[in-house]
């Protein structure tokens, strides 16, 4: 292998170490810092449902009465006897509603409101992935080659990685609960687009906002608490990750 791409190797390893001390020393009490001061603005501390509600611009249209007589139903000429009706062939009742070609106002809009906080979210949560990454690769690079004995210092590197990788999993499931909420969402209206005269639809589009505006915030919540988790955890036994194996275990002999 040539001595160029080794020491281009060598270099990545040592720049990655550096920027993982000064993450862990400087950006993770920052971070903490600045999502606090985020928690504490109006966007995430109020938590009024009422700011999430939102017009969904499809319009109850006027009832359409449809006579619907059966041409095969057997029709007594003398007007003293009722009708007689054909026997229902399927017991299952079919619904049809109504076909959706357009809608009379338009296109119907996301929410605005919980657009504007999926927009401060999304770089967050990114953020703790890629955060998560490089400490990640930081643990790895500190653990010592495989040897017999003394080896508690590297059970600690190995729980520590274990809980960042934890935390690396959990922020990626944050991106797709947003995903799945827009795709539940656009379910539901499509119900209410087809529906319109059934107001269960479009009440559940309101209780499906509602739930991702307090899941928003909890994802803040969640995110500052695993940097301050992952802080206390590395810097508790900062010496140990970096150092996991005394150099002077000769002299206990």
């Amino acid at each position: 292998m040539p001595k160029d791409t080794i020491g281009k190797v060598q270099e990545y390893k040592d720049s990655l170490i550096t920027k993982a001390e000064t993450l862990i020393t400087k950006g993770f009490p920052e971070k903490i810092v600045e999502l606090n001061e985020l928690l504490s603005t109006p966007m995430f501390n109020e938590r009024n449902f009422n700011e999430v509600h939102q017009d969904l611009n499809i319009p109850v249209l006027a009832p359409v009465l449809v006579n619907n007589h059966d041409g095969d139903a057997d029709i007594n000429d003398d007007n003293d006897h009722p009708v007689t009706k054909r026997p229902r062939k399927d017991d299952n009742v079919s619904v049809s509603g109504t076909t959706v070609l357009g809608l009379p106002g338009g296109t119907v809009p996301c929410n605005k409101p919980l657009c504007e906080m999926i927009k401060v979210v999304k770089p967050i949560i990114r953020k703790l992935v890629e955060d998560s990454n490089l400490l990640k690769m930081w643990i790895s690079f500190m653990i010592p080659k495989i040897e017999d004995g003394n080896n508690f210092g590297v059970s600690i590197q190995e729980d520590t990685l274990a809980e960042i990788q934890t935390v690396e999993s959990e922020a990626a499931a944050f991106f797709d609960q947003i995903s799945r909420y827009f795709l539940t969402r656009a379910k539901v209206v499509s119900k209410v687009a087809k529906y319109p005269h059934i107001d269960d639809y479009r009440r559940a589009v309101v209780e499906l906002d509602e739930k991702e505006y307090l899941s928003l915030w909890l994802v803040v919540c969640e995110v500052r608490n695993r940097y301050s988790s992952l802080h206390d955890i590395v810097i508790k036994n900062l010496e140990k990750l970096k150092k996991p194996r005394s150099s002077n275990t000769e002299s206990l002999y």
